[in-house]
């Protein structure tokens, strides 16, 4: 559902935390803006946030760091029947 938003599946970042990879995306695909976070900045409840496999919940997102080796994945659900 991103993908039509930014034009490779896999991107590198230097960023240390997920709000701050967030804003890296943000700022590189401006399109992605109000796609993945709310006006106020917050995940928005549709999109999972992983981090080497495992989901990233809201209260954890601002205290986890990243490593230089971690691997996260942003899915946003897709709804419909």
């Amino acid at each position: 559902m991103l993908r039509v938003y930014v034009p490779k599946t896999s991107l590198r970042s230097e960023a240390t935390s997920i709000e701050s990879l967030l804003d890296d995306l943000e700022e590189r695909y401006p399109r992605l803006r109000r796609r993945i976070r709310d006006e106020t900045r917050r995940v928005r409840p549709f999109v999972k946030v992983f981090v080497n496999g495992a989901e990233v919940r809201d209260g954890a997102r601002e205290a986890l760091r990243l490593a230089p080796d971690d691997h996260v994945d942003i899915l946003h659900s897709i709804q419909g029947g």
